[in-house]
C-alpha cells in the first residue's frame, strides 16, 4: 500500500518533467476520488482531469456518486466498456468465444441476469425501431450522460468504429431513455480491487 500522497506526488512530477500534460484515474470508489482530489489541490499537485470508469446500460453505478462528482470538479468521464462487453449488442443467449473464455465478465451480472435480460431486449427494441444496430443505442445512451466526455471503444472490426461514430449522430428522446432505464436494478460495484 503505497501512500496516496507519494503516488500523487510521483505524477505531479511526471507532468512538471514535462513526460505528460494531463493525468487521469480509473475505476475507484467517488470516496477515494474525492480524496485524492483534495490531496493534490492541499499540496499544489497536478488534478486529475479524466475519470476512466465503468458504466453502461447494465452497470450504473457511477450515476451514484462517481458522476456527480467528476461533474463538481471538472473532470472529463471516460466510461470503459460502454457496451457491456458486447452484451448490449446481441440477444441474452447468444454466446460468443469472450463470453465463453471472459471469467471477469461472468462475474459481473451473475446475480442481476433477469433484469439485465430486460434492458438487453429494450436496447433490440430500441434498435429495431429505430432500424439502427444495438451498439449505436447503447452508445448514444452513454453519450446522452452530460458528465461523459466519450466513451472508451473497443473495435475489433471497422464496423464497430462506423456503430461508434454513427451513435453521435443518434439522439435518443426521453422517452427512449426511460425504456432502457426501466428495468434496471442496482449491481454490487465492480472493478474495485
Amino acid at each position: 500500500d503505497v501512500p496516496i500522497e507519494e503516488t500523487l506526488e510521483a505524477l505531479h512530477d511526471v507532468v512538471k518533467a514535462g513526460k505528460a500534460r494531463y493525468i487521469g484515474a480509473s475505476s475507484m470508489y467517488a470516496w477515494q476520488f474525492a480524496t485524492m482530489l483534495h490531496v493534490a489541490e492541499a499540496n499544489g499537485w497536478t488534478r486529475f482531469s479524466t475519470m476512466q470508469n465503468y458504466l453502461n446500460l447494465l452497470y450504473r453505478e457511477e450515476e451514484r456518486e462517481m458522476l456527480p462528482l467528476c461533474e463538481a470538479e471538472g473532470v472529463g468521464v471516460i466510461p470503459w466498456s460502454p457496451l457491456a462487453r458486447g452484451r448490449l449488442t446481441r440477444d441474452w443467449d447468444d454466446t460468443t468465444e469472450r463470453s465463453q473464455t471472459d471469467e471477469f465478465g461472468k462475474t459481473l451480472y451473475a446475480h442481476t441476469a433477469e433484469a439485465d435480460r430486460k434492458v438487453v431486449e429494450a436496447v433490440a427494441a430500441v434498435a429495431a425501431e429505430r432500424g439502427v444496430p444495438r451498439a449505436q443505442v447503447a452508445l448514444a445512451w452513454v453519450l446522452a450522460k452530460p458528465e461523459v466526455s466519450a466513451p472508451i471503444v473497443g473495435a475489433s472490426k471497422p464496423a464497430h468504429l462506423d456503430d461508434a461514430i454513427a451513435a453521435l449522430a443518434l439522439g435518443l428522446t426521453e422517452a427512449e431513455i426511460a425504456r432502457l432505464e426501466a428495468a434496471y436494478v442496482p449491481h454490487g460495484v465492480v472493478g474495485f480491487a
